[in-house]
């Protein structure tokens, strides 16, 4: 069964801005991507890719923990009570800096060192 699918399929497709949330020693780590780069790259049924330019201490809090939670919001889907709807994204993480998916990265984001691949396991509407 598909994780990514009705609002939450809705909301990653118009949304500006995906917040990425991982565990480090000292506590949260944010770091960000544009919803643009993760469209290009394709939206999945429970996967998604964006391409990793730094992300250091992100790539090294996923070594220790793999949990990852990613926060998505666009005015373009109505929301429950009002305009606007959000998403909180639940998964694990990993920084790949081989293989096909990162050749496709590459492709379109010459910059990319790598991918970050997010699997998703639970899609939860914030407003």
């Amino acid at each position: 069964m598909a994780k990514i699918e009705g609002i939450g399929r809705e909301v990653c497709e118009t949304t500006e801005f995906v917040a990425i949330v991982t565990q480090g020693e000292d506590g949260p780590h944010v770091v960000g991507n544009w919803g643009g780069y993760l469209r290009a790259l394709g939206i999945g049924e429970d996967t998604l890719v964006f391409p990793a330019g730094h992300y250091v201490r992100t790539e090294q809090n996923l070594c220790r923990n793999n949990r990852i939670e990613l926060l998505v919001a666009s005015k373009a889907v109505r929301g429950t009570h009002g305009p606007g709807q959000g998403c909180l994204i639940r998964g694990t993480g990993e920084i790949v800096t081989t293989g096909d998916i990162v050749a496709s990265v590459k492709a379109k984001f010459p910059w990319a060192r790598g991918a970050l691949v997010v699997r998703v396991e639970e899609v939860q509407t914030q407003l």
